[in-house]
């Protein structure tokens, strides 16, 4: 109140006038002190009163500010109605029953838990393209961006599916479980949402920015998207590739065996040459071991 009092001196705030008793107006409102007693005694009187029978917070903002102002004048009579008992008892409310929460499953692996949509209605590119088909993996948050047209199959898309996901992750699952989203669903997750707004977001700059086709930046979409993860996801992501490193590792040195098992059996006197898996420090190759297989020692 002191500072508007001080700009109606100086001529620095002509909407606030000054009467002849001191009172402060605002245009032809009077201005309301910062007292909370008094703020909340002409709420009650607004709301609560035998004339005023418990309007909304909207019809009562619209009576008050044509005789009343003060500053976040609006959110103080929301919350104020929001807090009414009386009207929480009588208001029906008009809004379906949410039901029971469904929480998702927490995936078990990467690349066996994952999230697809679309998104329509691009411009047609030289190739044909006309939409992207987004795939997520909830487990390691990583994202695909696969230029297709809206003419494909079911076949077309499982095969693309199979060249450009399966092919790439090695997941070993067989069969699908499908959950069918919709708006407000509750079993199905917001990522997936998100993620296309982040997407139309990206290609949107880069192509007004260097005016190349949308396709063509759909492999930095997915870069930029994937790596922009958590500190303690990157860990997580670490740690899943250098697991999946030492399962291909352990695969080839029992390949290795099986072979020279077969090979030279257990009649002569044989040295293989193998590698383990774990790499000795500042190389980049294991320890070499040598075995010696058959034969008399």
């Amino acid at each position: 109140m002191a500072h508007i009092r001080e700009g109606i001196a100086e001529a620095k705030r002509d909407c606030f006038t000054l009467d002849n008793q001191g009172v402060l107006w605002f245009k032809n409102r009077l201005v309301v002190p910062k007292d909370m007693e008094l703020r909340k005694k002409i709420l009650g009187e607004a709301h609560e009163s035998v004339l005023a029978m418990h309007p909304g917070s909207n019809k009562m903002y619209q009576d008050l500010k044509q005789r009343f102002w003060w500053t976040r004048m609006k959110r103080e009579i929301a919350k104020y109605v929001s807090e009414c008992h009386v009207c929480k008892r009588v208001k029906a409310d008009h809004l379906k029953p949410a039901g029971m929460l469904h929480p998702l499953n927490i995936p078990a692996w990467k690349w066996e838990d994952i999230h697809m949509d679309f998104v329509v209605g691009l411009p047609r590119t030289q190739k044909g393209y006309d939409s992207i088909w987004v795939i997520i993996d909830r487990f390691t948050k990583s994202a695909h961006f696969i230029p297709v047209k809206t003419s494909y199959t079911a076949a077309t898309y499982a095969e693309l599916y199979i060249a450009r996901i399966v092919s790439l992750h090695a997941t070993k699952s067989l069969g699908t479980k499908l959950i069918h989203g919709s708006p407000y669903h509750p079993r199905t997750s917001g990522q997936v949402e998100r993620v296309n707004q982040i997407l139309e977001d990206m290609l949107r700059a880069r192509v007004l920015t260097y005016s190349t086709k949308w396709d063509e930046c759909l492999p930095l979409a997915s870069l930029h998207i994937t790596t922009a993860t958590k500190r303690a996801w990157r860990w997580l992501l670490s740690r899943l590739v250098w697991e999946e490193v030492r399962e291909h590792l352990r695969t080839g040195r029992t390949r290795r065996a099986s072979y020279l098992r077969a090979r030279f059996g257990n009649t002569s006197r044989r040295a293989s040459e193998v590698y383990t898996g774990e790499p000795k420090k500042g190389t980049s190759q294991g320890k070499k071991v040598t075995r010696i297989e058959g034969g008399d020692r």
